[in-house]
Parts: C-alpha cells; structure tokens; sequence
C-alpha cells in the first residue's frame, strides 16, 4: 500500500454560531487507506467527511486533495475535484422519484457524454457488483429494503469511479447479517479499485472488519481546552488495548463515566 497522502487535514475548526464542533483536527490519509472514522454522536464526524469534501467551510485550517487546497478552489474547479469522490450517505439519498436504474444513471448523465447505451451497460455492472438483480430496475427506492437501497447508493458512487469514498454511517439501521453484506462489499470495493475510503461508523464491527486505521473523535462540550478532539488514532487491534477508559467505553458500548455525569447533572439539577 503507497504511503503518499492523498488527503492532508491541517488544524481544522469548524463551528456553527457559538457551537464549536471541530477544533484543530489535524491528520493525514494515505492514498488506498481505509480510514474508519468514530465517536459518539454529536462529536463531529459527519461534519468532519462534509468539510473534506468542501460541503462546509471551515473558519481555519484547510484540507488539501492531491496536493491541492479545496478552500481556494474556484467553484468549477472544486466541482472537477468533487467528481474524484464517491459519498454513501446515510440514508443512501436517492431521488424517490426515480428508478433505481435511473438512480444509478444520474451522475453519468450528469458529467459523462457517452453513449445511453454505454451508461446502461456500466449501471448493469454496478449493479451486478453489489449484488442486486436486474428485476429491482424499474423500482422506486420505497420499494426496496435499507439495505438494497444502501447497496443502489454504493454503485452510484461507484459509477464515476471515484478515487476516493466517503460513507456516512453505511450499516445503520440494518440488521446484522445486511450490516455484514454491506462490510463485505465495502472490502471487495477497496480490493478491486483500490480506492482510499473514509467511514464514518458507530458500528465498531465494521471499523474492526473494514479499516486499516481507527480515528476516534470526542465532543468538545466534555474535553479541556487543551486537549486534542482526536483521541485515539490507530489501528483496529490497538483499540482493543487502549489505557484510555473513554475509548474502550465506548468499543465495549459501556455507559461507564457517561452515566456517572448523567446522575451528577441531575442532583446538581434537583439542588438547583
């Protein structure tokens, strides 16, 4: 695996109002890395994968792709570099109104000047590659299960064949044998494009399954002011045997501290 990055975020803060929700996230991404990205809800990380995409603007720092600086980007330039990234969002984000071929369609009609035919023949493939038949193509996305509609929003962002991916919480909601379906297709996709990946997941089965690197985020309403947002950045068997109690609160799914600050707050509350 290369070891150049392909994405370099340097001292990003990010904040809505009053709210800081990033504070000086600094990391690198090696190009084909798989990067699972997680931390409990509220801590910043879907607001981290929107700002490396350029989705949300930063008040410092900056991130650069492929050597270049998404801030200063012209507006069409920033939309060429878009087209090098594939984003899974959570929800799989279709248009209900469309098909699920035309789903898939979209991007290629959008940015592509090949032939209809040529479109059909890489939506087949697509589809074919995350493992869904030819008679869900005609069907509209409330037709479908979670999981096929997760597995339609994957080969559309697999279709402009990205360099990299961005998946937004991709198993939540599904039951655990689709969860795993959708850990496998996310491995076959890596191992046959070779693309870097980026996970956003509470799901601590598919960072260990998936990841080459585990980076753990922590709200800025529970850290000091100078201590780091990232605390924990590593790999999915050192996690396991991490000192910091926060981490392996959260891969065991204990409420450990969270509930001792939760009876705290409502005493402070009844004295109040």
């Amino acid at each position: 695996m290369a070891t150049e990055p392909i994405l370099q975020v340097e001292a990003l803060h990010v904040q809505f109002g009053r709210q800081v929700v990033l504070r000086n996230i600094s990391m690198d991404i090696p190009r084909g890395q798989t990067l699972a990205i997680i931390g409990e809800s509220g801590c910043g990380k879907t607001v981290l994968l929107k700002t490396i995409i350029g989705l949300i603007q930063p008040q410092q720092g900056h991130v650069t792709f492929d050597g270049q600086v998404m801030e200063k980007l012209a507006p069409k330039e920033l939309a060429r570099e878009r087209l090098r990234f594939g984003f899974v969002f959570q929800n799989a984000a279709l248009f209900d109104s469309m098909t699920v071929a035309q789903n898939i369609m979209f991007p290629l009609r959008q940015h592509r000047t090949n032939s209809r035919g040529q479109q059909e023949q890489e939506m087949l493939a697509h589809l074919a590659e995350v493992g869904l038949p030819t008679s869900v193509l005609e069907k509209r996305p409330a037709e479908l299960s979670g999981g096929m509609r997760k597995r339609v929003g994957l080969a559309r962002a697999l279709v402009m064949q990205p360099e990299v991916l961005l998946y937004d919480e991709p198993t939540t909601g599904l039951d655990p044998i689709v969860s795993d379906v959708i850990n496998e297709l996310m491995i076959r996709t890596r191992d046959r494009y070779s693309v870097t990946s980026i996970i956003v997941t509470h799901d601590m089965k598919t960072a260990r399954k998936v990841a080459d690197r585990v980076v753990m985020l922590y709200p800025i309403s529970r850290l000091d002011a100078d201590e780091p947002q990232i605390i924990f950045d590593g790999s999915p068997a050192e996690i396991d045997v991490t000192r910091d109690r926060r981490v392996s609160q959260f891969v065991r799914g204990e409420a450990g501290d969270r509930l001792m600050e939760t009876r705290q707050s409502q005493a402070i509350e009844e004295i109040s």
